[in-house]
């Protein structure tokens, strides 16, 4: 239940920040180019929606598999093999996250004691730039996910976007189709 909260919210985070960055450059370029006016604050704010957009999407990602991976390399072994390999890169993963999450929250706590706000809009700082918490700790949490599945023996490797795979599978789709016409 509380994960299928988390993935929603999410999936809506991704959605609406998209939706509303790509309203706010079209509306700004309209007003640049065919008014000759524009709104000061829109380059850093969509700059901070795209920032927020790709940790989320990161996270996101490793939830649904659409990272390109690797694992040529790791396809090679057994499934024992790729448990082994998948459960050490989970691990050297979470740790660099939690790298990130804690250093994260040094910047941010200074941020805060000193209490300064973004150039173009009167927000502080720190709030704008709590994505790295939420970000890295959501990263965190899905590699922890992917981590059990693999200890409990529910998957044996990282879901990946295979490319190549889908690739072929279309091309056979369109062929057979072609056939049938």
């Amino acid at each position: 239940m509380f994960l299928r909260i988390i993935n929603r919210a999410e999936e809506a985070i991704i959605c609406s920040l998209l939706v509303i960055t790509t309203l706010l450059v079209f509306v700004d370029v309209v007003m640049r180019f065919g008014f000759n006016t524009g709104f000061m604050w829109s380059q850093e704010l969509t700059l901070h929606m795209s920032a927020w957009m790709v940790l989320f999407g990161a996270s996101y990602g490793l939830k649904v598999g659409s990272h390109i991976g690797m694992d040529a390399f790791v396809k090679l072994f057994p499934s024992t093999g790729r448990r082994i390999l998948t459960s050490i890169a989970a691990i050297l993963a979470i740790v660099y996250c939690s790298l990130i999450f804690y250093g994260s929250w040094v910047y941010l706590a200074k941020m805060h004691l000193i209490d300064i706000e973004l150039e173009d809009m009167p927000i502080p700082a720190w709030l704008a730039h709590s994505v790295l918490l939420i970000g890295f700790m959501m990263l965190i949490v899905r590699l922890l996910i992917i981590l059990w599945a693999v200890i409990t023996g529910k998957s044996d490797s990282f879901k990946h976007a295979d490319e190549a795979k889908e690739s072929l599978e279309l091309a056979e789709e369109i062929l057979q189709e072609g056939g049938k016409s």
